[in-house]
């Protein structure tokens, strides 16, 4: 059966994390993905530290399953070449500032009088309009700007960095594979192709609902120390084990609550779930009886319980951990290119009962496509050769 974006080809410009986390999912799901890479390089990510085989780390993460065609779209045979392939194309990812692309000649306003159908996709620091459109950023910036960082504060009340770039990572690149796929759905319907625009900060204003939803209603910020934020209160907190590893009670549900008291003997809490007063109290008494057995004894003995207590795993943990294993979201090469290293690769979070069920681990290098590519365009050999010769390609 085909895959649900099978005969969609998309036209990837972008460089880094954000955009080959978005076109990875439309490759993962059928779509023909041909990274468009300058001639100097390409994307960041293949050499960005760590290294293995040749290649950054993070390349391999976001990059699978897709081609790769180097071209110089300045001079105006690789602006030719690109207008051809917008031609044969269904999507163009742009993740150029806003403006770029214009001053090259090749807009959205350019592109869709030589292909009407086709899906344009900016995906900005700040979007397109506005008084920062032309500024860049990076997942801290989206995260400061949008609220985010001032919601996670360590103990002196200093803004918390996070090394997983969610505003970019979710706030960027899956939403812009969600706007992609609802214009092509909607092309389906009117045969009009159209311009998808999505600006990473807007993205991670989204996940502020929570925060935005108590300020409307208490007409009050919130700030570390306030009974609203988490880890004021006990049954949904974090607690450290005899063996100096972690565990996160998150017993909202106050029969939750009752179960996980009764289990620890605590019975005399139940009661004070909601009791501010007595947070502190609670907290230190549940933290003592938590210290006296190791974290994975803690899960062994309320297995089965619904008390909603998971482990803090690290990430080799995760890496190996049966749930993961048995809804494949880690797929392990393993001796990547012989290189001794067995590698996990992320899965894919939507099941689909007509698949895919199985991702495919490739990674074009460099260019690797560029004959395949222009010869379906009709280049001949003679003339990709020249190309290649003066820096077109």
């Amino acid at each position: 059966m085909p895959l649900p974006l099978q005969g969609i080809r998309v036209l990837d410009l972008s460089r880094g994390i954000t955009g080959g986390f978005c076109s990875q999912q439309l490759a993962d799901f059928g779509a023909e993905v041909i990274k468009v890479e300058n001639t100097a390089g390409g994307d960041i990510l293949r050499y960005q530290p760590p290294l293995l085989e040749g290649a950054g780390t993070q390349f391999y993460m976001v990059n699978r399953n897709k081609k790769s065609i180097t071209l110089n779209l300045r001079p105006q045979e690789g602006k030719d070449i690109f207008l051809k392939l917008v031609k044969v194309s269904d999507v163009v990812i742009d993740q150029f500032r806003p403006g770029v692309m214009e001053r090259l000649g090749l807009g959205y306003e350019v592109l869709k009088k030589i292909s009407p159908d086709i899906i344009y996709c900016s995906l900005s620091a700040y979007g397109i309009t506005g008084p920062m459109r032309d500024l860049s950023g990076h997942d801290l910036n989206f995260r400061s700007m949008s609220g985010m960082l001032s919601l996670i504060r360590d103990k002196n009340n200093m803004p918390h960095l996070s090394p997983i770039s969610i505003a970019a990572l979710a706030g960027g690149g899956l939403y812009a594979a969600l706007g992609i796929i609802l214009a092509l759905y909607q092309r389906e319907k009117t045969g009009q192709g159209q311009l998808c625009e999505v600006a990473m900060v807007d993205g991670a204003l989204t996940f502020m609902v929570e925060a935005l939803a108590q300020w409307a209603g208490t007409g009050e910020l919130a700030q570390r120390g306030d009974k609203t934020m988490p880890g004021n209160y006990a049954c949904y907190n974090i607690y450290r084990t005899k063996d100096d590893k972690y565990l996160s009670l998150g017993a909202l549900e106050t029969r939750s609550w009752e179960e996980f008291c009764n289990m620890m003997s605590k019975s005399e809490y139940v009661s004070l779930q909601g009791d501010m007063e007595r947070q502190e109290e609670i907290y230190r008494g549940i933290q003592e009886v938590l210290l006296t057995r190791t974290r994975d004894e803690w899960v062994e003995f309320f297995a089965g319980h619904n008390v909603q207590l998971t482990p803090v795993l690290e990430v080799h943990e995760v890496a190996n951990h049966p749930q993961m294993q048995e809804r494949k979201m880690i797929h392990w090469m393993r001796d990547f290119k012989g290189s001794g290293i067995d590698f996990p690769l992320t899965g894919i979070p939507i099941k689909l009962s007509n698949g895919p069920e199985e991702i495919s681990p490739s990674f074009p290098k460099l260019g690797e496509n560029n004959n395949e590519i222009l010869s379906m365009l009709g280049y001949s050999n003679e003339e990709i050769t020249a190309y290649k010769n003066n820096g077109v390609i």
